[in-house]
């Protein structure tokens, strides 16, 4: 037997890499916003413990995502490179660290902070990995508008870390980034289409055609705007906030009639680029105003 076939290729920064970095960065800015805006004052220790939790378990979900979706990902361009279809990493070798990762993230939160908390994780894991991967991305069109709940959780669990409870508060949270999901992730879709095409995946540039995509975006958008603006209307967001959610609802809006109105060609691709780009802004400016306003300055003040 060849001895060095047992021995893992797998450096540090596959592993690494197993934990999507840039998605878990929203997903702990989030949540430190949802951990920090709760009216129930928390020790820095548990907080920081609660919140390295939930990073974990989101980079379990990717760990395991990417186990499932291998073969897929080896067909597109854009994710050819990851550790599993370039061979820096068995699929066993990813297996077995998200599911390790996740149990361990669960049982930690569930000591340190709640077990509700701990249960929200477990089911943002579970919905992620089983309902969205294996399920819905790879049957319906609507997988990333149902699929984006996994990604809406971390602000209403890092609030239940802290209070035990779920709120309006937190829920008006989750409802910012579960309709402003489908509208970012599409216009990187419409960039996209021909991967997701040859790698069967009904995302719904490929399902619907580009022109029904352009029609959600803006549809999808025009929600979004006032729902950008709730945690202003329902008194729990400063002035500040309302004016850079109008602002930056304006500015989604505006970027989806240019996506609507430009249809072919290097115009459409830019428009569509600008629109993906714009859109992580935009909700990073919106929690990151919440985050200052009502979690570090009303602490100050």
């Amino acid at each position: 037997m060849n001895r060095s076939a047992l021995v893992s290729q797998a450096e540090p920064r596959d592993f690494i890499a197993l934990l999507k970095p840039r998605v878990m960065s929203l997903v702990v800015f989030t949540a430190l916003t949802g951990i920090v805006i709760a009216p129930v004052g928390v020790h820095p220790v548990l907080a920081a413990i609660s919140l390295l939790c939930i990073a974990v378990g989101a980079g379990a979900s990717g760990a395991l995502n990417m186990w499932y979706d291998a073969d897929i990902d080896a067909l597109m361009g854009r994710t050819a490179t990851r550790p599993i279809p370039s061979g820096r990493v068995t699929p066993g070798e990813a297996l077995a660290f998200g599911l390790v990762l996740s149990v361990l993230s669960v049982l930690v939160l569930g000591l340190v902070a709640n077990w509700l908390a701990a249960g929200l994780l477990a089911f943002t894991i579970f919905f992620y990995a089983v309902v969205y991967t294996m399920w819905l991305k790879r049957w319906t069109p609507q997988n990333i508008v149902i699929g984006g709940a996994a990604g809406a959780f971390p602000p209403m669990i890092g609030w239940a870390a802290v209070t035990g409870s779920i709120s309006l508060e937190s829920f008006v949270l989750f409802l910012i980034i579960f309709i402003w999901t489908p509208p970012h992730f599409w216009a990187l879709a419409l960039i996209k289409s021909e991967d997701y095409a040859r790698a069967g995946v009904p995302m719904l540039p490929v399902a619907c055609g580009e022109a029904e995509t352009r029609r959600q975006i803006l549809l999808y958008t025009l929600v979004l705007a006032p729902v950008g603006m709730a945690p202003w209307f329902l008194g729990f967001a400063g002035l500040t906030y309302g004016l850079v959610a109008a602002a930056g609802g304006l500015g989604m809006i505006w970027l989806a009639i240019e996506i609507y109105r430009r249809r072919e060609g290097a115009p459409a691709r830019k428009a569509s680029g600008r629109m993906f780009a714009f859109s992580i802004l935009y909700l990073f400016a919106l929690f990151a105003v919440l985050l200052v306003e009502q979690g570090v300055l009303a602490r100050i003040l």
